[in-house]
């Protein structure tokens, strides 16, 4: 898993240094994807269990913007979300407390009048979202139906780097091979656009 964590965390921060598209604004939803509070979802993965996909962001990332507006709001990617995971968009530095695992999680460090800028960061996004003792924004989060953390994959993603990852969480893949033993044999479907 550690290879895994690895290899997904290098990869997508090469992307930051590519050219940005003009983002979206951070309140606007991706359009495609259904997503659910962090208690709903643990709520529905109780009832039918799927894995979650987390989206840890902040009002004032950049690459948070464009990973909403360039690959959440792909067709192809929200279809597939849809289907084979329960979607949590989750402000890293949102001031509302959020149970998870039964434990109330709250933002210490939360100030009312900064909705604009850094915010202090909610326990959950420590608690989830921490690649080796480091927060980043955006940071995508798999977590098993279970609400066990598979991986934190932290940068900007395109929808054709995100497939196999999608693929390896949401098919269950991760449960009989590692990730590297697993892309030796992915054969994407969505190719570049």
């Amino acid at each position: 898993m550690r290879s895994l964590l690895l290899a997904l965390a290098l990869s997508p921060t090469l992307l930051l240094a590519q050219a940005a598209p003009k983002p979206a604004p951070a309140t606007t939803p991706s359009k495609g994807i259904k997503w659910v509070s962090i208690e709903e979802a643990q709520a529905l993965a109780k009832k039918a269990p799927k894995p979650l996909f987390v989206d840890v962001y902040t009002s004032w990332c950049g690459p948070c913007k464009m990973l909403d507006r360039n690959t959440f709001s792909d067709p192809r990617v929200a279809e597939y979300v849809n289907k084979h995971f329960y979607a949590v968009k989750f402000n890293a530095e949102s001031g509302d407390p959020v149970t998870f695992k039964g434990q109330k999680l709250e933002n210490p460090d939360f100030n009312p009048a900064n909705t604009m800028g850094r915010n202090g960061t909610h326990h959950l996004t420590y608690a989830i979202a921490n690649v080796n003792g480091r927060i980043a924004y955006p940071t995508v989060v798999y977590l098993d139906s279970d609400l066990n953390v598979l991986a934190p994959v932290q940068g900007y993603m395109t929808p054709d780097q995100i497939e196999p990852i999608l693929t390896y969480f949401g098919e269950g893949h991760y449960k009989g091979q590692d990730y590297q033993t697993f892309m030796g044999t992915f054969k994407g479907k969505w190719g570049a656009q």
